[in-house]
């Protein structure tokens, strides 16, 4: 049991530090309210400031402190924690409210909300939509799960904010009254945490509870089987259902997004690659129009768009072989996005870079795009096995021990006009610091091979 540096007497406990915790340290001690701070790890990300500037306030580190917990009349729960916890159940159980930092967002938020869930593609499109809402002319606040928490946002004079949230932040949500919220897409993701699909999909739901205008994609069954009735707009890779709904319309040989049958641009346009992030776009089209930005510069925004790091980011061709990032696909659905988005249903092939932590996850919904798309896996890190009971076996696979073995044999496997795609579909802390660090290594190495290759060739 954690030994308290300070006696807490107060009413709010943070449950768990780091970034999102020491957001709703710095809120609450503004106000003046007195607040506690308990987290299972000895030195959380965080703990510095929190000694520093803010000395008064209790803290229980090294595990979870029964007695903070029974002190509290209310608990803030960090995303990252499951409230299934023993002793956050338990003060559930005593009617304690437990909320997380939305919640707490939400009843201090001065100006419209646009929100944004989904298993993928969520921090592309909340990205897209905070450039168009500037385009529009608005002073906007980009936050939540991604860049800065939400209560960092507050207080700035903003005249919109725009959030992405996880599954975990809407889990304690229940006052946001979005302008206009959106579920992207529902795939299997935190397994670990979830006791099944529906369960994490009912969190996703959450979002649209108190939302005045709803955006779904009408070519996910889960997300179309939300229950969500008036003031909805879709978005489908396939023609627009509904003149309200954007699609993609084939117009004088060329692909473009539509609204209804008002054509707005063409997919050769985008400087973002793949399907998926089409589908991204038009969700941000969708989420503007519901919030009541102008379609010109919407449209000004998305043009000059060119995607976001480590999500199927170009990084170098060398030899007629194409190399794309791809790093943040931690889960099955962005894998799979990020190969049905890059096939071009042509001779050229990926050859996929995979593995991790897999995080509870069932890579059989994989094993068909692999064959369709594929023309090589290479497996790295500690759930590799678990990958290789799904792959085909007209798909050669191999194993690698670190990334520049995986670079390597899948660049020898690779033939000119293929792909090598990192795109995980796992975890990266078992062998990296993170998603990014797992995507600076591997865009460096193709890099540094590029450069070999370009000296052999002036020898």
């Amino acid at each position: 049991m954690a030994t308290p540096e300070s006696t807490f007497a107060g009413k709010t406990l943070v449950v768990g530090l780091g970034k999102t915790g020491m957001s709703v340290v710095r809120f609450l001690a503004a106000k003046g309210e007195s607040v506690a701070v308990t987290d299972s790890r000895d030195i959380p990300p965080g703990l510095d400031e929190l000694k520093d500037s803010y000395p008064d306030v209790a803290r229980f580190m090294g595990g979870f402190d029964e007695k903070a917990f029974l002190s509290a009349d209310r608990l803030i729960v960090s995303p990252g924690l499951s409230l299934k916890d023993s002793l956050i159940q338990q003060a559930i159980e005593r009617r304690v409210p437990v909320y997380g930092d939305i919640e707490l967002f939400a009843h201090y938020a001065d100006a419209p909300v646009i929100a944004i869930t989904g298993s993928n593609g969520k921090t592309t499109v909340t990205t897209l939509i905070g450039e168009m809402a500037r385009a529009a002319g608005f002073d906007v606040g980009v936050g939540g799960n991604i860049g800065t928490p939400a209560l960092d946002l507050l207080d700035c004079g903003h005249d919109l904010f725009v959030l992405e949230l996880s599954s975990f932040q809407l889990e304690t949500l229940s006052s946001l009254k979005p302008l206009s919220a959106v579920v992207l897409n529902v795939s299997e993701d935190h397994m670990d945490r979830y006791a099944s699909l529906q369960e994490y999909a009912n969190a996703k739901a959450r979002i649209f509870n108190k939302a005045e205008n709803k955006v779904v994609n009408r070519d996910d069954n889960i997300v179309s089987s939300m229950p969500v009735s008036s003031n909805v707009v879709g978005f489908t890779l396939n023609e627009p259902l509904k003149q309200s709904d954007f699609g993609l319309r084939n117009i004088d040989s060329q692909t473009w997004i539509c609204q209804g049958d008002e054509k707005l641009i063409a997919t050769d346009e985008l400087l973002i690659s793949g399907q998926h992030n089409v589908a991204n776009a038009m969700a941000a089209l969708a989420l503007g129009v519901s919030a009541g930005f102008s379609m010109a510069s919407m449209l000004q925004a998305l043009k000059g768009f060119t995607g976001l790091p480590h999500r199927t980011q170009f990084v170098a061709e060398i030899n007629g072989i194409r190399f794309f990032n791809d790093s943040k696909a931690t889960n099955v659905g962005s894998c799979l996005a990020a190969l049905q988005g890059l096939h071009r249903y042509d001779e050229s092939r990926s050859v996929v870079i995979m593995g991790g932590d897999c995080k509870g996850a069932d890579f059989k919904e994989l094993s068909n795009i692999l064959e369709m798309t594929c023309r090589g896996v290479i497996l790295i890190g500690r759930d590799a096995e678990q990958i290789a009971a799904v792959i085909p076996e007209s798909v050669k696979t191999e194993k690698a021990v670190d990334m520049k073995e995986a670079v390597l044999k899948a660049t020898a496997i690779a033939k000119q006009g293929d792909r090598v795609l990192l795109s995980p579909a796992c975890a990266s802390f078992d062998m990296f610091s993170g998603f990014e660090e797992r995507g600076h290594v591997f865009s460096q190495l193709v890099r540094e091979m590029g450069q070999e290759m370009g000296r052999e060739m002036d020898r």
